[in-house]
């Protein structure tokens, strides 16, 4: 099979778990419900998210979509026209792309963006499936750059124990 059909498998699934787990919550919770899964550690809230990631400038939506929209479409152009990275590079782009556009598709038709995933243990933002994607895509497309470049000095160092050992 095709990478790059794998590559659209995995932004579609994470934008169905990432919509269905908010039609989810919205049609059955309350605004402000929170629904202990581990109590002080892990709760389903649900709030409504006007801001970018984890609330952040709220108020600011067109900006937010604007430049969501450019994102999405460079790296969607850049992963499946021009990309020569590693799968796993390319499988952080995938995620990060899977999270923008779910997120986009609330503020689209919402105006904002449902938020559930509150992890208490650590007092974080309450989040949602899309935002995990893209945090989860850069940490791998992360780990992939730097596997990747571990694999190519290893490789010049080979080359030049080579060069000199043919001298």
């Amino acid at each position: 099979m095709n990478f790059n059909i794998i590559l659209i498998i995995i932004a579609a699934g994470g934008i169905a778990v990432d919509q269905i787990t908010k039609l989810i919550v919205a049609s059955n919770m309350q605004l402000n419900d929170t629904l202990p899964i581990i109590k002080n550690v892990l709760h389903i809230t649900y709030i409504k998210n006007e801001g970018a990631a984890f609330g952040m400038l709220s108020n600011h939506r067109w900006i937010f979509m604007s430049v969501s929209a450019v994102a999405i479409v460079a790296l969607c152009v850049y992963l499946f026209r021009f990309s020569k990275d590693t799968r796993l590079m390319k499988t952080g782009m995938a995620l990060i792309i899977s999270g923008g556009i779910g997120n986009m598709i609330d503020r689209i038709f919402l105006g904002y963006v449902v938020d559930m995933i509150d992890f208490r243990l650590i007092n974080f933002y309450i989040f949602n499936v899309a935002d995990a994607c893209v945090s989860v895509g850069a940490a791998v497309l992360i780990l992939g750059i730097v596997l990747n470049e571990i694999k190519t000095i290893k490789a010049k160092k080979a080359g030049e124990q080579n060069d000199c050992v043919a001298k």
